[in-house]
């Protein structure tokens, strides 16, 4: 069994080193040399819309998947010519559009906050802050995106954000925000990972806790309840993540990302089976496994830099994901699932604080 990636970046890779202790090998395919992926998979160098490395892709790879939501609908049509092409098409589409999505949470009565269609500055001048303006397509960790809680802020704002058909969403007073990840196999079957907290800084994602501290069975069964309905709606196949605002005893989806998510990456640790390994299972056409939680734990993300290893290893409980990634501004460039308790996560993420962004 051959694996194709659309990507080589840190999920790529993380999909490869799961693939392969099941004797399934794979290829990435990506415009950077330097792509992270090639240091554990073949990698195929050009760009996503190529219709020269895309047959490459297709031909070796008996199932190709994506890391990334944002799949040129001509490279997909393209792979489906030569390899299964898991999650599907529709499903790529609806995430690729924050207004489809949105709608679709609607048609499922998936609870969501209020929303509006912009498609001019005049359609902005009409909404009553506060609210929210995004990108209706290519929006991620933060970017295109405006909070608007005055009505200055509305002035220019559909320039700012590059005269692109937009979405207003509605500000919603949520207690905290929280994400469920789950997967479906080709034969139907599903399986979800707990809730967990998730704590972001400048719309990047810095800190999750598995599973969510204070949150009753009732919670974890609407969570599972709104995937399940995304997963059986879209015929999807493989790992599918819902981010979720808290309000009381209601959750509320904010977006869905059609893949595995940053805020899983503590199962590769903390569950019985890792996200990405039940993400090549279910690509793959392999009986899902399980998402049983070991342990109580944190994820810290590493953001613009890296702490010495020497330091995170001397840490117990630290378990450290570095993804060869050369330190960015606001780049993640790797993880540290902890295991230990408040104690070992809060000096992890100080060490974090100090390395990040140089």
């Amino acid at each position: 069994m051959r694996l194709g990636v659309l990507g080589g970046g840190q999920l790529a890779r993380m999909l490869a080193m799961a693939a392969l202790p099941l004797g399934i090998r794979t290829t990435a395919l990506d415009p950077s040399p330097d792509a992270c992926a090639g240091a554990v998979a073949e990698l195929i160098l050009a760009p996503y819309d190529d219709p020269e490395g895309l047959d490459r892709l297709g031909q070796v790879s008996d199932v190709v998947t994506s890391e990334f939501e944002s799949v040129p609908a001509e490279s997909a049509d393209r792979l489906a010519g030569l390899a299964a092409v898991r999650p599907n098409a529709r499903a790529l589409a609806v995430a690729q559009d924050r207004l489809h999505e949105k709608r679709l949470f609607t048609e499922l009565g998936i609870d969501t906050p209020r929303f509006e269609a912009i498609a001019s500055q005049e359609d902005v001048d009409r909404m009553q802050p506060p609210g929210v303006l995004k990108t209706r397509r290519l929006g991620y960790d933060g970017k295109g995106q405006l909070v608007v809680r005055e009505e200055s802020q509305l002035e220019g704002a559909f320039e700012q954000l590059g005269k692109a058909p937009l979405i207003w969403e509605e500000l919603v007073p949520f207690e905290r925000e929280l994400s469920v990840v789950a997967a479906r196999g080709v034969d139907g079957s599903t399986v979800a990972y707990p809730l967990v907290e998730n704590h972001h800084r400048d719309g990047i994602l810095r800190l999750t806790h598995a599973p969510a501290p204070g949150l009753g069975a009732e919670m974890q069964a609407l969570a599972e309840a709104y995937a399940l309905r995304l997963l059986t709606e879209l015929d999807y196949v493989g790992v599918l993540a819902l981010e979720l605002f808290q309000l009381g005893n209601r959750l509320m989806a904010n977006e869905m990302a059609p893949r595995v998510h940053n805020s899983g990456h503590w199962t590769i640790e903390g569950t019985e089976t890792s996200q990405f390994e039940n993400h090549v299972r279910a690509v793959c056409g392999l009986p899902l496994g399980s998402t049983a939680q070991r342990m109580t734990c944190t994820m810290v993300n590493l953001i613009g830099g890296a702490p010495d290893v020497a330091d995170l290893a001397a840490i117990e409980g630290a378990h450290i994901h570095l993804y060869g990634k050369a330190p960015r501004r606001g780049r993640k460039i790797g993880h540290v699932t902890v295991t230990s308790g408040e104690g070992g996560w809060r000096a992890v993420a100080e060490l974090a604080e100090q390395a990040a962004d140089g």
